[in-house]
């Protein structure tokens, strides 16, 4: 089973992602736990270039393009492997947020970045892709917050956008979502940390039980 984290900045989706790994593990199940951009080597060298301010400014297309070249390595390296072992994936991060914050945040349309990593991913799809949606205010609250705590970094490159960059991220977000409802599960991010993750792992004990399996090719057929 392959299921992803999906939100703006500040919505949980890190925190979620954990807890229900720890569930899936407690159920007996082998969980790889990743991120995006990252969960290789070439997928973290390539989020510090993306994501740090120092390497500021990269143009928009660029930035696209780094965001998909981390998320072929990670599918391609890690993600298939782990499927066709049997084991269980979840992701901070996925094709989504690229249709998000390059599509819509960037204006470089959501259907050309979302062709672009269809491509980059050889069309793999998450069973499930949790949605943790969050206005932009509280979101903006809890990076402070996040920020401002000890041992906080500063805000990344994606964080320190303006306050209308976010809102065209959130659009973007629950317009997809909206778009493939039998893919997405849609959850208010303001709510508890424990009831949200309660709402995932009852949506994921359903898919447990109905014997899904991934969408989009297999190992052999992206190499």
């Amino acid at each position: 089973m392959f299921i992803a984290f999906e939100g703006g900045d500040g919505s949980g989706k890190s925190t979620q992602a954990r807890r229900l790994a720890d569930r899936l593990r407690q159920a007996g199940r082998d969980v790889v736990l990743t991120r995006e951009p990252g969960g290789t080597d070439v997928g973290e060298r390539l989020r510090s270039l993306v994501l740090d301010p120092a390497h500021a400014p990269i143009d928009a297309v660029t930035e696209a393009l780094i965001f998909a070249a981390s998320r072929s390595a990670h599918v391609r390296q890690l993600v298939l492997p782990a499927l066709a072992a049997g084991r269980t994936v979840v992701t901070d991060r996925y094709v989504d947020s690229s249709v998000a914050y390059q599509g819509a945040g960037r204006a470089l349309g959501p259907d050309t970045v979302a062709g672009l990593n269809e491509w980059a991913t050889g069309g793999l799809h998450p069973d499930l892709t949790v949605l943790l949606d969050v206005d932009t205010a509280t979101a903006a609250e809890r990076r402070a917050a996040r920020e401002q705590a000890p041992g906080g970094a500063g805000p990344d490159r994606m964080e320190s956008e303006p306050e209308a960059f976010h809102r065209s991220i959130r659009t973007a977000f629950t317009d997809r979502a909206a778009a493939h409802p039998e893919r997405y599960l849609v959850l208010d991010a303001g709510r508890d940390v424990p009831g949200l993750a309660d709402e995932v792992w009852a949506r994921v004990e359903g898919l447990l039980g109905a014997g899904t399996t991934p969408s989009g090719p297999d190992a052999e057929s992206v190499r």
